[in-house]
């Protein structure tokens, strides 16, 4: 019998380094080698926090670094979009407010608990001690369409919708004031874009617009934190390109004629020389061929996604 091979990310058990840095006047970068990162701001006020890490157990580190700085209360979370990943550690901050965009509360209503399950079972050091995650979602207490303002004491700071990429969810956290960008991940740095709720043929448009906001500095769902024009074009560009590699290869499979297995594998090997070092490439692939394959074909949508679908698209593609 045939092995199966072992979602890469099982095989992923090595600790990252982790760097918090202060990367404008109010905004601070919590991040660890191309995990998923967080991203912070503190206000005259009150501090907010963009993404919380995977359970409560791993926030503490968050809210640790952040106590090293100031002593102001977090007030408010903000889910950069409904991956449980990036949402299940938001217990530990306490917060006045946990706030998403309505778009993010309907999917975590459709597909909250497949997915927590799903992704617990790809990534298992990155819901270290998941035993402390309370039972139940991460609900938000507010949320909006489009764009909030929030007031940090005289400090704005927007909450936006741009377009629908990562997910049709997906907010970018915005100081007008200083530059400052949290895009979630919608932007990936050095690291392999996940897609596998993605909408390909509006992800590069919307970074068209995110762009266009002339950044100073920018925390990306994964990688360092970019200050510098060169450093965000390129994160931003690149990220364009991956998107737009993988639905340009997959429509000239499905054209050809191809099964999703002869796509993806095709698909692949076009992009590993280019792609293949970026963290996480082995992993995202499979899921981003899948969802891309779903897009050209017959599914505009989404398919939600479940532990036992991860398996099975898993045996297909890489058995």
């Amino acid at each position: 019998m045939t092995e199966v091979k072992k979602f890469a990310s099982q095989a992923d058990l090595e600790e990252k380094n982790v760097t918090f840095s202060q990367i404008s006047e109010h905004a601070w970068a919590y991040t660890a080698e191309g995990d998923p990162n967080t991203g912070i701001i503190i206000g005259d006020d009150a501090v907010l926090v963009a993404d919380t890490q995977a359970t409560p157990a791993m926030a503490a580190d968050v809210i640790r670094r952040i106590r090293e700085v100031t002593d102001k209360p977090i007030q408010y979370v903000v889910l950069t979009h409904y991956h449980a990943v990036r949402v299940l550690g938001a217990s530990a901050y306490q917060p006045q407010q946990v706030i998403a965009s309505q778009d993010t509360y309907d999917l975590i209503v459709e597909r909250g608990e497949q997915d927590k399950a799903s992704e617990i079972g790809r990534f298992p050091r990155l819901f270290s001690n998941v035993e402390t995650v309370p039972p139940g979602m991460t609900w938000p207490t507010q949320t909006f369409t489009g764009k909030m303002t929030l007031w940090l004491g005289k400090l704005e700071v927007q909450l936006l919708q741009i377009g629908r990429g990562h997910t049709k969810g997906d907010t970018i956290v915005w100081l007008p004031g200083e530059g400052t960008l949290l895009s979630g991940d919608l932007v990936e740095f050095g690291a392999t874009p996940y897609a596998g709720d993605a909408y390909f043929k509006d992800w590069p448009h919307t970074l068209d617009r995110l762009a266009a906001m002339q950044a100073k500095a920018l925390v990306p769902g994964r990688g360092p934190a970019l200050t510098t024009p060169a450093d965000i074009a390129k994160g931003i560009s690149e990220t364009r390109e991956f998107i737009a590699d993988i639905y340009s290869n997959v429509q000239k499979g499905v054209a050809a004629g191809k099964d999703l297995r002869g796509v993806y594998q095709d698909t692949f090997a076009a992009m590993q020389p280019k792609y293949g070092h970026w963290v996480i490439f082995e992993h995202c692939m499979p899921f981003d061929v899948t969802r891309c394959y779903d897009e050209v074909t017959q599914y505009p949508d989404p398919r939600i996604w479940t532990a036992e679908r991860d398996i099975e698209m898993w045996k297909s593609l890489e058995g």
